[in-house]
């Protein structure tokens, strides 16, 4: 093939090589002291510990599963909770109810309670209806729900009237859910024919419509017949169930039984709330969170003996039994040195502010700083002597020194090395015009609040909505523009307002000029870490014996200082849902500013003013806010504050709130008159900020009269030559992108000469921006039950 031609290999690449390595040969091991494969031992150690580490993680986790599915089947565990959700009008969800609890009990008599417990299955079980129309109450049911079962109608799936078998409450329902986070779900498809294709043929149809709306381990079951139910009993028995993760971080009680002991012409009480306790242990000392009626402390924990056991045995451990036959197994007292106090607002010291004499340190300090500031260096004129230089003036406007001192002391704004404008250092002027600056930001687009709509006619209601939607329109189209008022000056006008050279970079200060509410709100100095420690503590929990009730038993809490008329209407027999008594973790009575991830929901058309009087749904708590929209801005420490909620995006909801640990779903309710609240928006919790620094813009237009070149004569900006001085320092832009500054006044009505650095055209409009620091409304009431 080659002819005579000799194989020539590749030589060996000797040359890339170390010297080491190629006499590497030639030395004797057991001499150079080096282990034969040391390499090779210490990646085999290393993949040994890995293995060994993930082994002990996974029998970890295998632990923990054995022991929630133990405690969760077994006689200790508390019952399971299922509530059953009719996702249209012609669901009957109280026969399904029935049918449940009488099967699962095994007996024809009449039932007495809604918890029923079933030897045959080994399964204790709680059954609730969710009542249609009541998008509260299903919230509600839905925040203890261990298995969410939505009851579907067969001739739903066939109907002509409609196309859909799911109704307008049925889809709304779902989409609240969803955002709240699913527990374990299942699907009930009762009303079927008998024949066996047309039930198959049906369960199709209804997973195939419902797949898309529900989770992927979603199970959906026919419900007609007792063979019906026993498949579901032995599936539901041992199904893992899934919660929401915030439900898992608390301790809680859904209430069996409620009733009120009086206290002595207080008008408080004392609320007992029995049921089984579930999630974590609970302490005596821990406060607790009534849902709806607000945050409250315990007097006293009773173990009672459980009412409804799986199996009927003697106990022996009975400590004493009560006139009315209730067995008390063991109680709990709290500890007044342990006890966490309830701190709901700061109590500011009003001296806390007064000035009092400087000391000596004090007067040291200043002349300290007054010799520096005497140290700054200023550009002189060559040989010019330290005596000369006392007399030299520092001239502030080189440009325009024939403007008649256009920046006098006190008569502008001035802008700092930082970057952002300020008002002058008159500060009397701005005191005695503070009437005109908060009755202007009242008539402000997206701060007035509707008048009292009691001394409204209906006339002037609808007057009044329309005037909002307006707004809302003019908003979206023209952002923050304002107009100048003519009888009164800007600079009173505008005195709380500040240019700002970069919105970006320029610095803000935010422990300046606060309000007054701040001082009744906590702050932290590091809310990660603080929330770490608070999580590691309920965890400790878990672990302790003393001054706990233990999870899965019976307990009677007494919840102490209830108002009467508030407890009077938990326990009302009309009520249709259970009193759920929650335990609050550390810090999470005290008062602060929470901001909320939000979305405007697509069923709710009206628009949604900033600071409007709002019912938020906060993982177990309910309560009255008053939010504050505004913009998240990632790469900056300032967001702009939005004077209405707008569609399709997200936006950040900052509200005074007690405080709580994230992650926690959101759902923002409305009051309607006469009708069921709507839903307005949902989201989550972001963080727990005082610090978050909200800034509300105004832009100031006004139009060019003559234009040569860069520069530009502009009117009705301002109505004043003073104004013209007083915002001078503030930069100006153009809606075509040109950037300027106010030159000197021209006339006696308010116009100005301004120069910019390109050509202005005739058409454009001139803008300056104003920000001021904005701020949530205190709730009138928190709670309302």
């Amino acid at each position: 093939m080659g002819g005579g031609r000799a194989q020539v290999n590749k030589a060996h690449k000797t040359r890339f090589a170390s010297k080491a390595s190629r006499h590497a040969h030639k030395i004797d091991k057991v001499r150079s002291g080096k282990p034969e494969s040391s390499h090779r031992s210490a990646v085999k150690g290393a993949r040994a510990a890995r293995i060994q580490q993930s082994k002990a993680i996974r029998d970890k986790k295998r632990a923990a599963l054995l022991k929630e599915k133990r405690s969760s089947i077994g006689s200790s565990g508390a019952p399971r909770v299922i509530v059953l959700v009719g996702l249209s009008s012609s669901a009957n969800v109280g026969s399904l109810a029935k049918d449940l609890l009488t099967f699962a009990e095994g007996c024809d008599g009449k039932l007495r309670s809604s918890t029923v417990a079933s030897p045959t299955y080994k399964l204790r079980t709680t059954v609730l209806q969710a009542p249609y129309g009541d998008l509260t109450s299903c919230m509600e049911l839905a925040k203890v729900a261990d298995l969410l079962a939505f009851v579907l109608p067969a001739n739903s799936l066939y109907s002509n009237d409609s196309s859909s078998p799911v109704d307008e409450f049925g889809s709304q329902c779902l989409s609240v859910f969803r955002a709240m986070g699913l527990p374990s779900t299942a699907v009930f498809i009762r009303d079927l024919p008998e024949d066996n294709k047309s039930r198959q043929e049906l369960k199709k149809a209804a997973t195939s419509f419902l797949s898309a709306e529900l989770p992927e381990d979603c199970k959906f079951y026919l419900a007609d017949t007792n063979d019906d139910l026993h498949k579901f009993m032995w599936l539901f028995k041992e199904q893992h169930l899934s919660s929401p993760h915030w439900r898992n971080q608390r301790p809680y009680v859904m209430s069996e039984q409620v009733c009120i002991k009086p206290d002595d012409n207080t008008g408080l009480c004392t609320l007992l709330v029995s049921g089984y306790l579930r999630a974590h242990n609970l302490s005596v000392n821990q406060p607790v969170h009534v849902s709806g009626a607000g945050d409250f402390q315990l007097s006293q924990i009773d173990v009672l003996k459980d009412p409804c056991p799986l199996n009927e045995r003697k106990s022996s451990d009975v400590m004493e039994t009560e006139d009315n036959g209730i067995q008390i197994v063991n109680t709990f007292v709290p500890d007044s040195s342990n006890q966490e106090p309830l701190l709901v607002e700061n109590v500011p010291d009003p001296l806390a502010g007064e000035q009092t004499w400087p000391t000596e340190e004090d007067m040291e300090e200043a002349n300290i700083n007054n010799k520096q500031k005497k140290l700054v260096k200023r550009k002189l004129p060559r040989g010019t002597s330290e005596y000369q230089a006392a007399w030299i003036v520092d001239d502030t406007d080189d440009e325009d020194n024939d403007s008649d001192n256009d920046n006098q002391a006190g008569s502008g704004m001035v802008i700092d090395e930082q970057g952002h404008a300020d008002q002058g250092s008159d500060g009397s002027d701005i005191d005695a015009v503070s009437h005109f600056t908060e009755k202007f930001d009242e008539e402000t687009v997206g701060d007035t609040e509707m008048a009292d709509e009691e001394n409204l006619t209906k006339e002037q209601i609808e007057a009044e909505i329309k005037k909002i939607k307006e707004a809302n329109a003019e908003d979206e189209e023209f952002p923050d523009e304002v107009e100048t008022p003519l009888d009164v000056p800007a600079k009173k006008r505008f005195a709380k307002y500040r240019g700002l050279k970069s919105f970006r970079t320029s610095s803000w200060d935010p422990k300046e000029s606060l309000p007054p509410d701040y001082a009744r709100i906590f702050a932290f100095d590091n809310f990660t870490r603080t929330q770490k420690h608070v999580l590691a503590k309920i965890a400790e929990l878990d672990g302790e014996t003393k001054d706990c009730a233990l999870v899965g038993s019976y307990v009677r809490l007494h919840v102490t200082n209830i108002p009467t008329d508030v407890a009077s209407k938990l326990c009302d027999p009309s009520r249709r849902i259970p009193v759920v008594v929650s335990g609050l973790l550390q810090h999470e009575s005290k008062m602060s500013v929470l901001h909320f991830s939000i979305k405007k929901h697509d069923s709710y058309e009206a628009p949604i003013k900033s600071k409007e009087t709002l019912i938020f749904n906060v993982g177990f708590r309910q309560f009255t806010a008053r939010p504050l929209f505004s913009s998240d801005n990632i790469n900056c420490n300032k967001h702009k504050m939005e004077r209405f909620l707008h569609h399709g995006r997200f936006s950040v909801a900052s509200v005074y709130a007690p405080i709580c640990f994230p992650p926690l779903p959101l759902i923002v309710l409305k009051n309607r008159d006469g009708e069921q609240p709507a839903i307005a928006a949902v989201g989550s919790l972001k963080s727990v900020d005082p610090d978050r620094i909200i800034l509300k813009k105004i832009v100031l237009t006004g139009y060019p009269q003559r234009v040569s070149k860069l520069k530009a004569i502009v009117r009705y900006m301002f109505h004043n030559p003073e104004d013209v001085k007083w915002f001078k320092p503030v930069e100006l832009w153009t809606k075509h992108g040109r950037r300027g500054r106010i030159k000197e006044t021209v006339g006696t009505h308010g116009a100005m000469k301004c120069i910019f650095n390109s050509s202005i055209q005739q058409h454009d409009t001139v803008c300056m921006s104003l920000f001021k620091r904005a701020y949530p409304k205190w709730p009138e009431q928190l709670y309302q039950v």
